[in-house]
């Protein structure tokens, strides 16, 4: 049973974070997760152990874990290197992937276009999560694949504004990601590097600009109240 706990502690944290039903930066109190998922300390400290050397938490000396923040220098190099990692991994991926990856990256496909289209933000987040780490297991590559590991921690909290149309424009954006989905499948299968990579990025241009909505604040209001008269307010 303490193992099962423990198991089941590790998954359900890590898609606590990756939805961010705990949010960036916030503290993990132990007390309340020893509790919540009856295991003692020790195998709790493991698992945060597992989530930091993940990227989804951060371990400090004689304080709390918490959650790996995204603070704009995070956000801006993550947007700097997002697309070169995903462009090598796809080159790779199509030239190295075997036939059970392909059959777990398609299963994974299924059920992510079901959840997209049903707007299941949450499961849309965590399967197109789990449709680009077997891309970069296909890679074959570990050191682009424990960066992808690392990038996809805050693609995936980036991505439940993406999975969560609140317009035409956004439902048709999410149903073309469904779509660059299989076009990808296909290149890869195809063992097709230069297509592969070409459609990996214009999956990339689709969402950046609604992911970057979690960084990029709203304006202002300006007709809230009437600027004229109030120049010299400070």
């Amino acid at each position: 049973m303490a193992k099962t706990n423990k198991l089941q502690c590790d998954s359900d944290l890590r898609a606590r974070i990756l939805t961010m039903d705990i949010a960036p930066g916030q503290t993990l109190d132990e007390s309340e997760l020893t509790q919540e998922y009856g295991i003692s300390r020790t195998p709790l400290r493991e698992i945060l152990q597992r989530l930091a050397g993940g990227g989804y938490v951060r371990l400090e000396e004689n304080r709390s874990a918490k959650v790996e923040s995204m603070d704009l220098g995070t956000m801006r190099v993550f947007f700097q290197t997002a697309p070169l990692v995903y462009s090598s991994i796809a080159r790779q991926a199509s030239e190295n992937r075997t036939t059970r990856q392909l059959d777990d990256l398609k299963s994974v496909q299924l059920r992510f276009a079901k959840a997209a289209g049903e707007r299941d933000a949450r499961q849309s987040g965590l399967l197109n999560h789990d449709f680009h780490e077997i891309i970069g297991e296909m890679a074959q590559n570990p050191y682009l694949q424990a960066g992808l590991r690392r990038m996809l921690v805050d693609h995936t909290r980036l991505s439940q504004t993406f999975f969560d149309p609140q317009s035409d424009g956004d439902v048709e954006r999410v149903r073309k990601a469904v779509e660059q989905h299989d076009a990808m499948i296909a290149a890869i299968e195809k063992q097709e590097p230069s297509v592969a990579v070409d459609l990996t990025l214009q999956h990339w241009d689709l969402s950046r600009d609604q992911m970057e909505k979690y960084v990029r604040p709203d304006p202002l209001p300006l007709d809230v109240v009437s600027m004229k008269g109030h120049r010299n307010a400070i």
